[in-house]
């Protein structure tokens, strides 16, 4: 589908930071985070920098980016389909508003490993972020197993298109996708950013079939995957793609920094 408004979608620059530093460690981060960014002279209003620590560091950084008014928005890892009940160790969507998360991640490829989540599971995430005004960060990806007998679009089609069905009516662009090929998390091995654009063209179009194409044009598609400053702006330059998930990478303040300040880069 033909692409018209990239320049309205803001690039998202996502850290995941996984199972990474308690809530002591992630109040330094923030502060340096910000610090750095701003001596950098970051155009905020260009690139959108979030940050997402484990549950029991939201907090603490609710607080700080509260207190000393940072740039910077914050979102949870993983969110229960629930909204509230007998869930022992689920956190909901309700909770996290009150936070003031911004974002919540459903479906990492870990959790769909790790957890056994099903894309229907996603789409009930997904729907109970939405549910309570917090805009879930959809992943997708496909394994190396299924790059080998399906191709790089197959999986990751067939994932949003069973968590876009779980999503109330109306939802629009209440939603950003990820793609991650899980054959390069970690791997330090990206795909290349003419992979990265052949999927986030297909998922635009599913995105265009669910939510409609205007929805789909405002939507934010990132990359994820061995995301490193040496590669986020060729990455950046793709029409379809807008913005990064980051992980590794994203544990270093200064390396993140230099991701979220890819507009700087050569020839970007």
């Amino acid at each position: 589908m033909a692409v018209t408004q990239k320049a309205q979608r803001i690039p998202l620059i996502a850290g995941n930071w996984k199972l990474n530093l308690d809530h002591l460690q992630s109040i330094a981060f923030v502060q340096k985070l910000a610090w750095t960014l701003q001596d950098a002279r970051l155009d905020f209003r260009k690139v959108e920098v979030a940050v997402f620590p484990p549950f029991t560091d939201l907090r603490s950084v609710q607080s700080l980016i509260a207190a000393d008014h940072f740039p910077i928005v914050f979102g949870a890892q993983d969110i229960s389909e629930h909204d509230s009940g007998a869930y022992t160790g689920e956190v909901s969507g309700a909770f996290l508003k009150a936070l003031d998360c911004s974002y919540v991640l459903v479906g990492h490829s870990e959790r769909r490993t790790y957890h056994h989540e099903t894309n229907e599971q996603v789409g009930a995430k997904a729907a109970a972020a939405i549910r309570h005004g917090v805009v879930p960060i959809i992943c997708v990806g496909e394994t190396a197993e299924d790059l080998e007998a399906r191709g790089a679009s197959a999986v990751p089609v067939e994932q949003l298109t069973v968590a876009l069905e779980q999503l109330p009516d109306g939802a629009g662009a209440d939603v950003v996708v990820a793609y991650e090929p899980v054959w390069a998390i970690g791997s330090g091995q990206a795909a290349t950013p003419e992979q990265a654009e052949s999927v986030a063209i297909q998922l635009r179009a599913v995105l265009a079939d669910a939510l409609g194409p205007e929805a789909a044009d405002r939507t934010r598609i990132l990359y994820g995957g061995s995301v490193k400053s040496g590669n986020i702006a060729s990455f950046l330059r793709e029409p379809n793609v807008d913005g990064a998930l980051v992980g590794g990478a994203s544990l270093v303040v200064d390396e993140f920094a230099k991701i979220a300040r890819f507009q700087s880069h050569v020839g970007v």
